[in-house]
């Protein structure tokens, strides 16, 4: 059993600096461009780029279907994705808990590069800073993320009443995979996060007539659908027969009494549609693995309310989340 630990010098900017990023991120980063180690990295862009970061702090770090590692990777992706970009570079920064396994943050680090070389992006620049003990608890990954746009998905005025509400997965498998892997509620279940880059899938629907795209993360669907509504002027009438939701994940969320659109997800976008590609957007959704459980769940309305019809066949708002149900989701 490995039990070497990060130390403060590997923060330092010393010999054990340039060890770890000799030892853990060039072996798994290795790059033309990182590989000069500049104080900035020189990179070429298209004169219309979308640019994006996120800062991951979830616990533990380590849960079933991927790790913070893969989750900063595949977070960094979809926001450009979802957004209409190609994404092309990623930054990495790391700061580490004084104490912390060596082993556990190699393999954080090579998880990153595994995703990343999946979604055929570059880690192009990084930082690591170690934290003394008692200053923070394990991990926490911060990252910048560039692309090249390719389609606009983030005007809301493109939204129409008429539209089609697809989400492209299963929801509430993120949240509740995490929490099962906290084992605070006492709970035990198999249950795998959706964690994944969405990248490949919503390039295969660039040529068609999608008006806009978020990935919906903390909040879930609710809060997606809510912000797009408040933002566009619209609303949307979703059908709760149609929303895909496994069986496991929603007796789970009835027994800790939480609402599955408002669990985090992380390999579920939310997609508006023109009525005229609809069926054909989700045939290549479903086409592709991440978009196999695609679904149409309802259509833009007229007005900025949010409205479920219910199994039972009545109707309720949804509501714009009051606050994080499971805090350090991602």
């Amino acid at each position: 059993m490995d039990d070497k630990i990060v130390t403060l010098s590997i923060g330092g900017g010393g010999r054990q600096t340039a060890n770890f990023i000799k030892d853990i991120i060039l072996k798994y980063f290795d790059n033309d461009i990182l590989n000069n180690l500049g104080d900035s990295s020189h990179i070429e862009t298209s004169t219309n780029s979308a640019f994006t970061t996120d800062s991951f702090v979830i616990r533990p770090e380590f849960f079933s279907g991927g790790d913070i590692g893969k989750l900063s990777i595949c977070g960094t992706v979809n926001d450009l994705a979802v957004s209409g970009a190609e994404p092309l570079y990623i930054s990495f920064a790391l700061v580490v808990a004084e104490g912390y396994s060596y082993e556990k943050l190699e393999k954080i680090v090579q998880s990153a590069a595994h995703e990343a070389k999946k979604a055929g992006v570059k880690v192009v620049c990084g930082d690591t800073k170690v934290v003394e003990r008692g200053g923070i608890d394990g991990v926490i990954i911060n990252t910048c993320g560039l692309g090249k746009v390719i389609k606009n998905l983030n005007d809301f005025s493109a939204v129409k009443a008429g539209d089609k509400v697809i989400v492209t997965s299963d929801i509430a498998r993120h949240g509740m995979a995490v929490m099962l892997e906290r084992g605070q509620f006492g709970f035990a279940g198999n249950i795998e996060s959706d964690c994944a880059c969405l990248n490949n899938m919503m390039k295969a629907v660039y040529p068609y007539n999608i008006k806009f795209g978020r990935d919906a993360t903390r909040g879930g669907l609710a809060a997606v659908l809510n912000e797009i509504a408040e933002q566009s002027g619209k609303g949307f009438l979703i059908d709760e027969e149609k929303i895909p939701l496994r069986q496991d994940v929603a007796e789970l969320c009835d027994t800790l009494g939480f609402d599955p659109l408002s669990v985090a997800n992380e390999g579920a976008a939310v997609i508006i549609c023109g009525a005229d590609d609809c069926e054909k957007v989700l045939a290549v959704l479903k086409s592709v693995k991440e978009g196999e459980r695609a679904a149409v769940i309802g259509e833009v309305t007229g007005d900025n309310k949010v409205i479920l019809k219910t199994i039972s066949g009545g109707k309720r708002h949804i509501d714009l989340p009051p606050g994080e149900l499971l805090p350090r989701i991602c």
